[in-house]
């Protein structure tokens, strides 16, 4: 059973006319948790559901804090991490507004990043991941507790690559990183998908197909949205001078910017793909149509001289002159009247072969 696929309109949260800064938490949003990763290269703390004061002992001792926000509903508890990490209020309104697109801005004591996580459930999705970037801190707001970033986790517990010898900016990238290489197994999924889809048009065209290509559209269009703006992003952080980002962060950011240039090649390929596949299922159709009605002319011009023959011996004319029909009264009337109908299917089809409008391969096929 495929999930019910939301809306392409985003609708804004929120109170129209309420003052920029305002925060409101969304409704369908699960209860807020805190959970803590704090590290050095030789030191490493995880715990789940912290306090604020919980952060606030942390913060210092480890050279990496990493704060991973889950939930709005609670908005006195981000309100208050907003203060204490000193947040731009605007900045937490859009971490509560879901349908912001990637986007990087600065401000004075971090930098505040989103991302758009991509998620398979039948149909496409994307949710939104908001970041901010501090000297020692990494903090991350996530609506709902699911998300993609397992693998940055284990590397930091099990102190595997660079993540633990470096600082919260490469802990930002590795985070991005992690997000836009989810992309890469939906891109092999739906082009499987395209395939199948595919081979079908091409063979057996049936209406299905085209509800199938109109959610491939959809899906491939979701996708777009998300990874057209991270290229944008990804590239501003690179090409301007954030002082968060030293310039080794900056390097690896580079290949981040290659992934989703990457991305964008291949949502674009496929995109073209599904467009031609419904160009292709259109001339299958019509092809189909032709053969059909090309089987339905034939039969109806060969019945054509079949009814005018039995038409006209049944007119039923006095039989008595010899003008007026003298097969009626003829002992071989009716085998001469089978036999003219016989030889005029046989040399309407002799014509017919003789013109190509019919063959005998095509014959066999439609078998």
């Amino acid at each position: 059973m495929l999930k019910h696929r939301k809306s392409l309109t985003f609708r804004r949260r929120g109170e129209r006319g309420a003052e920029a800064g305002t925060l409101t938490a969304p409704l369908e949003s699960v209860a807020t948790s805190l959970n803590v990763i704090a590290y050095s290269q030789g030191q490493l703390i995880e715990k789940s559901d912290v306090t604020l004061e919980d952060i606030v002992e942390l913060r210092g001792k480890y050279k990496v804090l990493w704060v991973n926000v889950v939930g709005y509903r609670d908005l006195h508890t981000i309100e208050n991490i907003g203060r204490y990490f000193d947040l731009h209020g605007l900045a937490l309104e859009d971490v509560l507004n879901g349908h912001q697109r990637p986007k990087c801005e600065e401000f004075e004591k971090n930098i505040f990043l989103i991302s758009r996580m991509v998620e398979l459930g039948g149909h496409i999705d994307t949710k939104q991941v908001s970041m901010f970037l501090g000297e020692d801190y990494v903090l991350t707001f996530q609506e709902f507790p699911v998300d993609c970033l397992d693998p940055v986790r284990k590397r930091i517990r099990e102190s595997r690559g660079a993540t633990r010898r470096n600082g919260a900016d490469y802990l930002c990238y590795a985070i991005l990183d992690t997000i836009l290489d989810d992309y890469f197994p939906v891109l092999e999924e739906i082009s499987d998908r395209l395939a199948s889809i595919e081979n079908h048009v091409i063979s057996h065209p049936r209406q299905k197909h085209v509800r199938q290509l109109h959610d491939m559209k959809r899906d491939l269009l979701v996708l777009r949205r998300s990874v057209w703006p991270h290229r944008e992003m990804i590239n501003s952080i690179i090409r301007e001078e954030h002082s968060l980002f030293s310039d080794s962060t900056r390097l690896y950011l580079r290949d981040g910017y290659d992934h989703t240039v990457q991305l964008m090649d291949i949502v674009e390929i496929y995109r073209e793909v599904a467009s031609g596949l419904s160009d292709v299922y259109i001339s299958s159709m019509s092809a189909k149509m032709n053969d059909i009605m090309k089987v339905l002319t034939v039969i109806a011009t060969v019945f054509m001289p079949l009814s005018f023959i039995v038409g006209l011996y049944g007119m039923n004319f006095d039989t008595k002159s010899p003008w007026n029909m003298p097969e009626l009264s003829w002992r071989f009337g009716y085998l001469w009247s089978l036999g003219l109908m016989a030889a005029s299917v046989a040399g309407m089809s002799w014509y017919f072969y003789r013109k190509k409008w019919i063959d005998l391969a095509w014959l066999t096929r439609r078998k």
